[in-house]
């Protein structure tokens, strides 16, 4: 059961060193309740008290790291049976299946979709995550496909093999990435667990129920084994729904730890029908996969299920946001436009999308607003001349253009004078209050 505030100020040293960031340890502590601070942030706790901090204020659902460096996937970590309650904290990672029994051109084919099919959104790259390599019965083909799926992609990778000495195989060729082993069942239990032990990877666990996948775990867990990903064997669509959301409420309203994991499901496997597939693909995005396995890539489908990913797994209470600072649009020269918008991620996908569309090359300065479109902003004094100067002065732009003139969104046209006074030599000019009317306002602009 999580700790409330005062319980966790009580474990702490109580010596309001600031070191963690916060005035005092009371502030800390009610952070660390809320959610909001990491444990690690403060450095003159005990081990003692570290122990019992950690174990008391883990999610129910543990998180699970797959894979290294830029490209790691964590799952997991969850809190909550549905999104409005607070946020979904972790989105699944989709994987693309490859056989080692498939010819050499198939899977080159294949990594070449994984590799190819990304999308930029309101300025984030969507993506797929993962290779799930499937094991046949040869254990050096398994470890050679496994090589080439290292080496031609930067995703994590999954190895698929219920015998440990073809997973140990494959495991050789890829240990360095931290992969997930796909899976330990009652049969290979020992074996399975000594190789992710020892490898320090992450494991799959396989039953054909919920209850015999619980008592898998507790065995699993009893042996040091932490870091699990759970497969209740259902491959029937209705059962496996269930099997979801009975995992997840066993773990977040009964505080079950044995079930407290990510979950993989394999859509690949429930249907031969490509749409159908992806149908199934969009239901555990939101009900509750951790991981989701799918037979092949089409951007036709991977793409809608990117989208839905991206917005069942943002904050409801926060809005999307893009980085302050100056993009450019084209090759912008000297000479090229300026134009200011807020970092409501939408207001910049649509204006940057209107510039690109006009051909004029331009830098679009972006002013960090909380999130708030235009008018919220200006509403809120988040998008006014005393917050917009201070930034226009430090960007740097006034280094990068000949002129100095600012073109601002014609929804604030009334800090076009407040501007004027902010940013003595600047010429601040109001643009349209319409993004589709952004083209032909740049045709005509001139420096």
């Amino acid at each position: 059961m999580a700790l409330t505030g005062i319980e966790i100020f009580k474990l702490l040293p109580k010596t309001n060193c600031k070191d963690c960031g916060e005035p005092t340890c009371l502030a800390f502590a009610m952070k660390l309740a809320a959610g909001k601070a990491e444990l690690s942030a403060c450095p003159h706790v005990s081990e003692e008290s570290k122990a019992k901090l950690t174990e008391a204020s883990a999610p129910p659902i543990l998180p699970v790291t797959i894979g290294v460096g830029d490209r790691v996937l964590k799952v997991g970590g969850e809190t909550v049976m549905f999104r409005h309650e607070k946020r979904f904290e972790n989105p699944p990672g989709l994987a693309i299946l490859i056989s080692d029994g498939m010819d050499d051109a198939e899977i080159d084919a294949r990594l070449k979709r994984f590799n190819e099919l990304q999308y930029e959104r309101i300025g984030l790259l969507l993506r797929p995550d993962l290779v799930a390599v499937k094991a046949g019965g040869d254990a050096a083909r398994f470890k050679a496909v496994v090589a080439k799926v290292k080496e031609k992609s930067g995703g994590g990778i999954i190895l698929m093999s219920e015998n440990a000495d073809i997973m140990a195989a494959g495991l050789s060729a890829c240990a360095d990435r931290k992969p997930l082993l796909y899976a330990a069942t009652e049969a290979n239990l020992d074996k399975m667990a000594a190789l992710a032990k020892e490898n320090s990877c992450p494991l799959a666990v396989k039953a054909d129920n919920v209850e015999k996948l619980a008592e898998l775990t507790t065995r699993l867990t009893g042996a040091g084994i932490k870091e699990l990903i759970i497969d209740s064997g259902s491959r029937a669509l209705r059962r496996a729904f269930q099997d979801q959301i009975i995992i997840r409420s066993a773990a977040l309203t009964k505080k079950f730890r044995p079930l407290g994991f990510p979950t993989i499901v394999f859509p690949a496997e429930m249907t031969d029908n490509p749409m159908k597939e992806a149908v199934i693909a969009a239901m555990f995005v939101a009900k509750y996969g951790g991981i989701i396995v799918l037979s092949d890539f089409r951007g036709e489908s991977l793409f809608p299920l990117l989208v839905e990913r991206l917005n069942v797994y943002t904050d409801p209470q926060r809005p999307l946001a893009t980085k302050e600072g100056i993009y450019e649009i084209g090759k912008p020269n000297e000479n090229s436009p300026v134009l200011i918008t807020s970092n409501f991620s939408l207001t910049y996908f649509i204006v940057s999308g209107e510039v690109e569309a006009s051909k004029i090359p331009s830098y679009l300065l972006v002013k960090d607003t909380e999130g708030l479109s235009v008018m919220t902003a200006w509403a809120a004094g988040k998008f006014v001349a005393d917050a917009i100067a201070p930034f226009v002065k430090k960007c740097g732009i006034a280094d990068m253009v000949k002129h100095h003139k600012l073109v601002i969104p014609g929804y604030a046209a009334a800090e076009s004078g407040g501007l004027e006074e902010e940013l003595p030599g600047w010429e601040v000019q109001v643009g349209p209050r319409e993004g589709s009317n952004i083209p032909a306002y740049l045709k005509s602009w001139q420096p």
